[in-house]
């Protein structure tokens, strides 16, 4: 498993002028489109290391600045190769906004860079500190079921259901604030260079909170798709 925690960009090469390029999207030398590796990575392809405590307002200029570079209108007179290379960049650009923008969506993408990111039975199951709420939780829903089958107006339990949607999002909240912290460890392990058994320990407990994550989700969106009902 790979846990390289810098994006490093090796100089382009311009299909136009031949000339290695400092740029990521133009040419240095003659200012022509550049074809991007398609292994660039999101974060490369904004200029950004690998990090998860983002600026946002940083990503969203520079991705507003990209837009305006590539858009259409400024490869009217343009080649047919400049035209398909701006449309492909302008494609990347937004599923890298898209990305990165989102501290979940971020984080997994990283995990997944580094193919750290393991959805196993683990994101299937309780943990084991909630297993006793989760199965009271799913007899009250289950019991839900079938007083309404049964043509009843379960009023209690729909208070107790409330009561335990709202713990669950609590909980998922904690989970939330974990993953910030979380943040910090690995960006700090970026800026230290930090040894890889290291950088796997980080990469570990952020892909076990966001299978827990995951589950407490699924609970919240049961219960309230239960409530609506």
């Amino acid at each position: 498993m790979s846990t390289s925690i810098s994006a490093p960009t090796p100089p382009l090469v311009c299909w136009s002028c031949q000339e290695k390029s400092l740029g990521a999207h133009f040419c240095s030398n003659c200012g022509k489109i550049l074809q991007v590796p398609r292994g660039i990575d999101y974060f490369a392809f904004f200029g950004l290391p690998r990090k998860l405590r983002v600026d946002l307002d940083d990503l969203e200029k520079r991705f507003h600045e990209l837009s305006w570079r590539l858009h259409p209108d400024n490869f009217v007179r343009a080649s047919e190769r400049e035209r398909e290379l701006a449309v492909d960049h302008g494609s990347r650009l937004n599923d890298a906004y898209r990305t990165l923008r989102e501290p979940i969506a971020r984080v997994e993408y990283l995990l997944a860079l580094a193919g750290a990111r393991n959805e196993s039975q683990q994101r299937q199951q309780a943990p084991p500190e909630l297993l006793e709420e989760v199965f009271e939780l799913n007899e009250s829903l289950e019991e839900l079921r079938r007083t309404r089958a049964a043509g009843g107006a379960p009023a209690g339990l729909r208070a107790q259901l409330e009561a335990a949607r709202k713990e669950f999002q609590e909980k998922l909240a904690e989970v939330d604030a974990q993953l910030e912290r979380a943040f910090g460890e690995w960006d700090a392990a970026v800026d230290d260079q930090a040894q890889e058994d290291a950088r796997k320990k980080v990469m570990s407990r952020m892909n076990e909170l966001l299978n827990r994550r995951s589950y407490i989700r699924n609970l919240v969106g049961n219960v309230a798709q239960e409530l609506e009902t």
